[in-house]
């Protein structure tokens, strides 16, 4: 997994609308990456509404918030109109941004073992490098955290 105080990998993704994303064409602004692993489940769909819900907060820190998972961009659309998340979601159909993450990995539900994104978070700075990282953040507390460590880290508004 991409540790504090890496360089964050660069990526290009296509969001819900179709339009592509490159992380390293967003320097100057402070990043929330999270990902996630189906769009439309429970657990999901609590931190993308909690996400959504705390925009302001978000936005007075002048952050951006990408939600990526392995879903193509027709579902992440479907899923942004439904609970009308007004922030990113990116398609990473071949999970290739999850293993350059090092998100991807085994998973065990009612005692199958699968391969699937492992929920977590980063921070990233406007320099581009991870400032912190929540693994297995849990859907329920993921904004109070993430939102404490954006006012401790006062990064300066873009």
């Amino acid at each position: 997994m991409v540790k504090q105080g890496d360089q964050a990998p660069d990526f290009t993704l296509s969001d819900q609308n179709g339009h592509q994303v490159t992380l390293s064409e967003l320097r100057g602004e402070p990043v929330v990456l999270y990902f996630y692993p189906k769009a439309d489940t429970p657990g999901c769909t609590t931190q993308a509404c909690g996400i959504r819900d705390h925009g302001a907060e978000y936005e007075r820190g002048g952050t951006r918030v990408l939600g990526v998972s392995p879903d193509p961009v027709a579902t992440i659309r479907k899923f942004a109109d439904k609970y009308t998340l007004d922030f990113e979601l990116l398609a990473d159909e071949n999970h290739e941004v999850a293993e350059l993450y090092g998100v991807w990995g085994e998973k065990k539900m009612y005692g199958k073992t699968y391969m699937g994104v492992q929920r977590a978070t980063f921070v990233i700075d406007p320099e581009g490098k991870v400032a912190k990282v929540f693994p297995k953040v849990s859907p329920k507390t993921h904004d109070e955290l993430v939102l404490e460590a954006l006012g401790e880290l006062d990064f300066e508004p873009a």
